[in-house]
């Protein structure tokens, strides 16, 4: 059974930070390129980041370029997401996403496994 578990999502205050954490289970990690996408409250899921498996290029959105950082560890599995100078319209929920395939890195249709979601509120 595959499974990814976010972790590291909570309330923070505009211009912190956060780590976000998702550990991966069910499937050969290092054959899937991950990524990070959020929904906010009354809209549609949009992509943040990803980590492509082979040769391990990375993608932001526009949004969050020069505050995110995604990275993994192959060795443990885990993708992370690492987020500074939050502001509010970074609030939203985190999924955490696994892709096996050479598809569009930014199309969560190009997703074959998501985990559960992790709440990041950022307040003023």
């Amino acid at each position: 059974q595959v499974r990814l578990l976010e972790s590291g999502g909570g309330l923070v205050p505009a211009g912190g930070s956060l780590r976000l954490s998702c550990v991966v289970s069910g499937i050969t990690f290092s054959d899937y390129s991950m990524g990070w996408f959020r929904q906010a409250p009354g809209k549609e899921r949009e992509f943040v980041a990803a980590f492509s498996r082979n040769p391990g290029r990375t993608y932001m959105a526009d949004s969050v370029k020069g505050r995110f950082t995604i990275s993994r560890d192959n060795a443990k599995s885990m993708v992370y997401l690492e987020m500074s100078s939050l502001k509010l319209e970074d609030t939203a929920v985190y999924f955490c996403a696994a892709r096996g395939g050479l598809t569009l890195y930014y199309d969560e249709r190009s997703y074959d496994h998501w985990g559960q979601g992790t709440q990041v509120t950022v307040s003023s």
